[in-house]
């Protein structure tokens, strides 16, 4: 969940908060609302053990429509989660240090709720929006369902343990910041956590940017890992080019599905305005969450008899989906270009999905493209179709499946 967020979004907040007291509560509902959304993720997570996350889920729900190894990606996980935390904890420590000093005046409740600006509905829809993306990734580990070991009790203790330490680590970040900070230099610091080390470290103040870039890097690294079994999820349902289905031959990771998303967020990181792109992704993140969320409800009516490990409280689901309508309603009415924007985005799926999947009957001439394409990509990244989820191995090959025609030639190969 720790990337980028945490060091950037503070401004975002506060900007459409209008005061310290009204962002911090922010943050700490941002992480119980995630909690809420945790929690339908669990139970859908233990009763659909399928890699792909939201994809996977609402395909399953609502009936379909027609780089590193496992291994490698999670033990940087492990390294850099291990960074950002220690990073957080100095930022936290000196911030302690920064109140018993005396230093605390903004976070007087007469100064924490002195609005310089009266925040409408609409503006503390979008303080959510840019406080939601320091908290995305919480459920990444849908994503690799089929990778875990006993998700059904893995899942939901990971879900356990990461919400609530994340919320006070980004709770007491915040408090930290505002000891060394007016609101109106926060606001003016394009990377918060850097010009609290300038302030505050001295000599030491190099460290806050390298761990704003360690954090990131720890970020993409989880995102790619995780994100890539999306679009494999998909092609495997034949929703996406077969390609994105097939998996190196030795490593059992999805290649392709990793350079594909590695291609979108190249393009994506051409929208100049950094807040700009956090309210597109936010929104858009927000759309996927709430559709899912309402499948859990939709599964527990059509199939009330589905073997659940985990079953939540209808109130949860509710909740959320209530929140979620807010959020996205207001955030629309606040931003209507910037959500139209998103909303765009994920409609322009539509006739790729009318000419990719629901249109059969295509030429002679366009399966015959798409085959070379296929071939040149397998030849290019030496990749197969897996054999049902493959598991990796320590040392040795996956186990492909029966091989059609292009990948008997690139065997041969």
């Amino acid at each position: 969940i720790i990337g980028s967020g945490i060091f950037i979004s503070p401004k975002g907040v506060l900007e459409h908060s209008g005061s310290v007291g009204l962002a911090l509560f922010v943050w700490v509902l941002g992480g119980g609302v995630t909690a809420l959304g945790s929690l339908c993720y669990a139970e859908l997570g233990v009763a659909i053990p399928k890699s792909g996350g939201d994809y996977a889920y609402v395909t399953e729900i609502f009936g379909g429509l027609a780089g590193s190894s496992v291994r490698w990606a999670t033990r940087i996980q492990d390294i850099f989660t291990g960074g950002k935390l220690l990073a957080l904890s100095l930022i936290i420590g000196k911030g302690f240090v920064q109140i018993f000093q005396g230093h605390f005046e903004e976070l007087r409740p007469s100064n924490a709720f002195d609005f310089w600006m009266t925040p409408s509905v609409g503006h503390l829809a979008l303080a959510f929006l840019q406080g939601s993306f320091a908290f995305s990734g919480w459920n990444f580990l849908n994503y690799v369902t089929e990778e875990l070991v006993d998700p059904r009790k893995n899942l939901p203790r990971a879900i356990v343990i990461s919400i609530p330490l994340v919320t006070s680590v980004y709770t007491f970040t915040n408090i930290a910041y505002f000891t060394a900070m007016s609101p109106q230099e926060l606001l003016a610091s394009n990377a918060v956590a850097v010009t609290f080390g300038e302030k505050l470290l001295g000599y030491f103040s190099w460290v806050m940017p390298v761990s704003v870039a360690l954090s990131t890097f720890g970020g993409i690294n989880g995102y790619l890992f995780t994100s890539s079994r999306l679009c494999f999820s998909g092609a495997r349902e034949g929703h996406l080019p077969s390609l994105l289905a097939m998996i190196h031959v030795r490593r059992c990771t999805p290649i392709p599905a990793l350079l594909v998303c590695c291609g979108a967020t190249a393009v994506i990181m051409l929208v100049g305005d950094t807040y700009t792109l956090i309210n597109y992704v936010s929104f858009i993140n927000y759309l996927c969450y709430g559709v899912t969320v309402l499948g859990l409800l939709v599964l527990r009516w059509r199939r009330p008899a589905l073997h659940r490990p985990i079953k939540v409280n209808l109130l949860v689901p509710v909740a959320y989906l209530v929140f979620w309508a807010f959020l996205l309603v207001f955030s629309f009415i606040s931003e209507p270009v910037v959500c139209g924007v998103g909303v765009t985005i994920v409609l322009t799926g539509v006739p790729v999905f009318f000419l990719g999947v629901f249109w059969r009957s295509k030429p002679k001439c366009v399966h015959r493209l798409t085959e070379s394409v296929t071939r040149w990509g397998q030849e290019l990244c030496f990749v197969v179709y897996p054999q049902g989820a493959p598991e990796e191995e320590e040392n040795g090959p996956c186990q492909p499946s029966p091989l059609p025609a292009t990948d008997k030639a690139l065997k041969t190969q």
